[in-house]
């Protein structure tokens, strides 16, 4: 079976097709510019890439275009739409409507509609690129693959917040984390990295990028996460504050003048590493800045790996003991100054870090930056979420 991959943003959509017998992508790539002038697609396939400057004035005609190019006498792989076996859609927010992938009917796509206002930047966007594909593929199975599902099996005590209970009964206000498909895959390879069943394993893996997540996968099962109700929650992130004083936001709101919709804004895009650098989200911005003798650069990284390394140590106690420290993501895979950041000081935990390991270059494999007598190994792992949005996919169908 070959499964389409659609990751639907406002304005962008990603596409990737995998062929689920060897799992091996036949082609990639993005629209961009939807709805605006100057929208173009950018499609790879038979070893080549091809630039299409079409205009797209809605995600209809996006996946119209990317069908084409699937189908292109040059880079296109498949000769009909029938190879299609089914369309996997990531989409960011469940809530707690969805626990697992879903395939789409009717209801389905009524009750998604509910989970918006969890995710308005992400869900509504999805749902857009969901009925674009219905439109032009209608008697393809469509499933939906949310990043929250891998974080459905936190129990209660990891996933409520100390409000009124009556409240979270009627408004569902609770940590639904984020990342989920990449924890997943990340829990996975190492388990089979270190020769292991999940079952066997406690890992703390570490999504590290513009927008991070650590999550305690103990025994294959998520059992807490750090991203909370929104992907706000947390690590400070590139534009993100992360965690922070609720008293504290109506404290600035009060003295910069901003109302709450202004409030959230600024927490979500003025602060971060951004806001406490003053020079870039970007942390190879940052990292270039650290050797310029940048305080304020070295400060947005050493937070960042400080609160990183709280959540590791917080897990490892939660779960009762640790065996691997997983890093994945941009940062995590490209940035070795935060990992030896966040490794160094556990000792305790059994962490016996590799400092040269460390600083080689990123190679795109599986590759172990603890020493070999270390009990607890640390590794670097490229994440690959298409793929477990294709296995969901493939599964259910």
């Amino acid at each position: 079976m070959k499964v389409l991959v659609i990751n639907a943003g406002s304005s962008s959509l990603k596409y990737q097709l995998i062929d689920m017998e060897t799992e091996k992508v036949l082609a990639k790539g993005g629209c961009e510019r939807i709805g605006i002038r100057g929208s173009l697609l950018v499609a790879k396939g038979n070893g080549e890439e091809r630039v299409y400057k079409e205009a797209m004035p809605n995600h209809k005609i996006a996946i119209e275009l990317v069908l084409d190019a699937l189908r292109d006498d040059g880079i296109g792989v498949i000769k009909s739409m029938d190879e299609i076996g089914a369309v996997g859609h990531r989409v960011v927010a469940s809530g707690e409507y969805f626990k697992k992938a879903t395939l789409v009917t009717p209801e389905v796509l009524k009750t998604l509609e509910k989970t918006f206002e969890l995710a308005p930047l992400h869900n509504p966007a999805a749902a857009t690129g969901l009925k674009a594909c219905m439109e032009v593929m209608p008697s393809t199975p469509m499933v939906l693959v949310f990043d929250t599902s891998f974080h459905a099996t936190m129990p209660e005590k990891a996933y409520l917040y100390g409000i009124d209970y009556n409240d979270y009964k009627e408004y569902s206000v609770r940590k639904y984390g984020a990342h989920g498909t990449s924890h997943k895959f990340v829990a996975s390879e190492a388990a089979k990295y270190l020769g292991k069943k999940p079952e066997e394993l406690k890992i703390v893996t570490c999504h590290l990028g513009n927008g991070s997540s650590i999550s305690a996968v103990d025994c294959g099962k998520c059992v807490d996460t750090s991203m909370g109700f929104t992907p706000l929650a947390g690590v400070l992130m590139g534009t993100r504050s992360g965690d922070i004083d609720a008293s504290a936001v109506e404290f600035l709101a009060r003295k910069k003048g901003y109302s709450y919709s202004e409030m959230i804004e600024y927490l979500n895009k003025k602060c971060g590493v951004a806001g406490i650098s003053g020079v870039s989200s970007d942390f190879r911005d940052l990292e270039k800045g650290m050797k310029r003798g940048n305080e304020r650069c070295v400060l947005a990284l050493d937070m960042f790996a400080y609160q990183t390394k709280k959540f590791v140590g917080a897990y490892a106690a939660a779960m009762g003991g640790l065996d691997c420290i997983v890093f994945t993501a941009g940062i995590g895979e490209n940035t070795p100054y935060v990992r030896e950041e966040v490794c160094k000081g556990l000792e305790f935990l059994g962490v016996k870090f590799n400092g040269r390991a460390n600083k080689a270059k990123n190679d795109g494999t599986i590759h172990e930056i603890s020493k070999g007598n270390s009990k607890v190994k640390v590794l670097v792992i490229p994440t690959n979420e298409e793929l477990v949005i294709a296995r969901e996919t493939a599964a259910l169908v």
